[in-house]
């Protein structure tokens, strides 16, 4: 899937994706270096075979580092391009408000944790997997559950909250692991990435990034945009009161006669509108 960013005008406190975070530079910077070596290398096979989960392997034949090293090689240019950016998207934001060591954690935690979860369900498959993808489904969790009503652009085209993609994206996941078929993708890869995800935020496995933090992040956020727009809502009022008043010293220097046409329609519009504000306050 391929998104575009969008931040609300009215939401000061949220951050766009800076050019890079430090967790989000090294793991890019990793991801691309490997692609290169691996892409010119003349046995990418071979190599997928050794550091790509081949869940015959990783624990028959005890090639136990394959769930780390599989998050670092992919099958193709444009898988590892849209995965970097994705996690580039997301990942930087996250990485602002957690730090770089949390976020570190988060990755792997997901990461590793749906490499493993890929081979125990597949203990006789010797089909290799490879790439970042159980990894950054999680961090595309953890974006939804802090982020919840933030504007993304799926395909560049249709506008979505980020928190209907995660189900949507979820969803697709889920289905499509119940009936693989002949797909190349590791959908349970990325289920249990999601899950992962949510079950380490729901627990207390981080000192200082949990359920309650992120609970009390959105409401603080919401608090925030409510105050805003109500900040808002009175600075238009007041002006709109300034324009009246500027109507009103006319009437009184020069009469109501001396008003344009558009001034007594903007008087009478101004004045019900304020009316009906007071009404209800």
């Amino acid at each position: 899937m391929r998104f575009s960013y969008q931040n609300h005008r009215w939401d000061q406190s949220s951050l766009r994706p800076s050019l890079f975070t430090d967790a989000i530079k090294l793991i890019i910077s990793i991801n691309f270096l490997i692609f290169i070596l691996q892409y010119f290398s003349g046995i990418e096979d071979k190599l997928f075979t050794i550091f790509g989960i081949v869940p015959s392997k990783t624990f028959g034949e005890l090639m136990l580092w394959q769930p780390f090293t599989y998050l670092f090689f992919h099958g193709g240019i444009w898988h590892v391009l849209i995965n970097m950016f994705v996690l580039w998207m997301f990942g930087s934001e996250l990485e602002k408000y957690w730090g770089k060591r949390e976020f570190l954690r988060f990755f792997f935690v997901t990461g590793i944790g749906s490499g493993l979860v890929t081979v125990l369900f597949s203990l006789s498959s010797s089909t290799p997997v490879v790439g970042a993808s159980g990894a950054i489904y999680g961090v595309l969790l953890a974006y939804g559950l802090m982020f919840p009503n933030r504007l993304v652009y799926l395909y560049f085209l249709i506008p979505i909250k980020v928190k209907y993609l995660v189900i949507l994206i979820g969803t697709i996941a889920f289905f499509s692991s119940l009936n693989p078929g002949y797909s190349n993708i590791s959908h349970l890869t990325h289920l249990s990435g999601m899950i992962i995800g949510f079950v380490y935020l729901r627990s207390n496995l981080s000192s200082n990034l949990n359920w309650n933090t992120i609970n009390h992040f959105v409401i603080h956020r919401k608090n925030e945009i409510k105050r805003h727009y109500k900040d808002k809502k009175n600075e238009k009022r007041e002006a709109l009161k300034l324009k009246v008043d500027a109507v009103l010293d006319k009437i009184n220097e020069k009469g109501y006669d001396s008003l344009s046409k558009s001034e007594r329609e903007f008087l009478f519009t101004a004045s019900k509108k304020l009316s009906q504000e007071e009404d209800k306050n």
